[in-house]
């Protein structure tokens, strides 16, 4: 059963019964910065043949032309976080302008699923707790970032990965550089 990787920073709003159940094995997988139309359709494979879901933190400008990749997320049971509509560091906006970015996407995901955004990772990890947006949403940043962008070496990427990694943790990749994409998959 797939429990999302949030759930272990929920874990103090929780009853203890419920974080009980949650396999402290596993390890949680992430993608930034899609959809990208050839790398992630090809990592959405992947985690089908091999029966994962992860969490998709999509920006809402790249899903025009890849609408119907949003829609397979969906209906293969992966989470659709947020990830702003332009990639903006929110921090450096005002809050009117950052709840924009946010809203933006969660309307292009609501209309593609039928659910809008949960969860957000703020791009850069900049995160101010005012943006509330008249929206519940739970911010989500990560355990291990092998900073996958700076190299398109899949090997450095998978070992960054191993020797950082713990049961638990939240992994950091981004489903539009294929480097990034084929490291997952290893």
């Amino acid at each position: 059963m797939f429990r999302p990787c949030f759930l272990r920073l929920l874990r103090p709003l929780l009853p203890d019964m419920t974080w009980e159940m949650a396999d402290r094995s596993s390890v949680y997988l992430t993608f930034d910065d899609g959809p990208h139309p050839v790398y992630t359709k090809r990592l959405l494979d992947g985690l089908q043949s091999r029966g994962i879901r992860a969490t998709f933190f999509v920006v809402g400008e790249n899903i025009s032309g890849s609408e119907e990749l949003i829609r397979r997320m969906a209906d293969e049971g992966h989470v659709i976080g947020n990830h702003t509509y332009s990639h903006i560091k929110l921090s450096g906006i005002t809050d009117a302008e950052a709840c924009g970015e946010v809203q933006k996407t969660d309307a292009l995901v609501r209309e593609l699923t039928g659910s809008g955004t949960e969860f957000i990772r703020p791009p850069f990890g900049s995160w101010k707790k005012t943006l509330e947006c008249e929206m519940e949403m739970i911010p989500v940043l990560w355990d291990v970032d092998p900073l996958d962008w700076t190299t398109k070496n899949t090997g450095v990427i998978v070992q960054r990965v191993l020797e950082d990694v713990e049961p638990g943790d939240i992994i950091l990749l981004h489903d539009f550089y294929e480097s990034s994409v084929d490291a997952a998959l290893e």
